[in-house]
């Protein structure tokens, strides 16, 4: 009996923890986190289980609790989820940049917009479908900010939601020959995929920084922030921004890191 209770204390000693991390597709289809978790994972005996979605429901799974942690990008969701009371501790990790992709032969003309605006309008011509994720994530938002700004209601024969993740919104704008917006980070990772090029880029609106975010204990008591609080330290720390920043897909870096220069 006593052996038995000895072995069950070692266990139980030694037993792995759970972090459960609600983030962006992007974040996951980009690959980083297949390099950027196992370190962490390792030091701490900690497994994180991910759960990759738009930025709007990443976010809501914190509201209701259900994960220790969110790693999104859309700054203002992200100051209302602390201010609201469901997030602490927010830290910005890294940023990359929205781009527009299209066909090579550009029927829109978008190569020659003077600005992002300029670009989106003349998409809202219709001589080509445009694929929007739809789904209330960080890109979903910056695309909406944009229809605003240039004045566009996008609806019609030329616009179509997928309510999918971005890379199978690449994947489905690059089987019918459309325009989409993307982080540069999930297009690099898809790039020897599709046919698709970039037909519009480098306008400061575009600008896409992502930031991470304990669940408040003191809202729901269950969740790890002990954990939470020790990866968010990682990622914000010399060694996890060091992957970030030599993390490459086709010879480029897909994000860069913010907390440590």
């Amino acid at each position: 009996m006593v052996l038995a209770l000895v072995f069950s204390f070692s266990l139980t000693a030694v037993a792995e923890e759970r972090l459960k991390m609600s983030t962006t597709t992007s974040t996951e289809n980009s690959g980083l986190l297949d390099v950027l978790l196992p370190p962490f994972q390792k030091r701490f005996n900690v497994r994180v289980d991910v759960i990759p979605v738009g930025t709007g429901k990443a976010l809501k799974l914190g509201r209701n609790g259900d994960v220790d942690i969110v790693f999104v990008h859309a700054r203002k969701a992200e100051e209302k989820f602390v201010s609201d009371g469901y997030g602490v501790n927010r830290r910005d990790v890294m940023y990359n940049d929205f781009i527009v992709l299209g066909p090579k032969n550009d029927p829109s003309g978008l190569k020659g917009a003077k600005n992002a605006v300029q670009a989106f309008k003349n998409i809202s011509k219709g001589k080509t479908s445009f694929f929007s994720r739809g789904d209330n994530s960080g890109t979903h938002k910056k695309e909406k900010s944009i229809w605003g700004k240039a004045g566009v209601k996008p609806e019609g024969k030329w616009y179509f939601e997928t309510g999918r993740g971005m890379g199978d919104t690449i994947v489905t704008a690059n089987e019918k020959l459309g325009y989409t917006i993307a982080d540069r980070g999930t297009y690099l990772a898809f790039k020897n995929k599709i046919d698709l090029v970039i037909v519009y880029e480098g306008d400061k609106i575009l600008y896409n920084p992502y930031g991470i975010i304990a669940v408040d204990p003191a809202k729901y008591s269950h969740t790890n922030y002990v954990m939470a609080m020790a990866f968010i330290g990682w990622v914000t720390s010399a060694d996890g921004q060091k992957i970030i920043k030599e993390y490459k897909k086709f010879g480029e870096v897909l994000f860069k890191p913010l907390a440590v220069q």
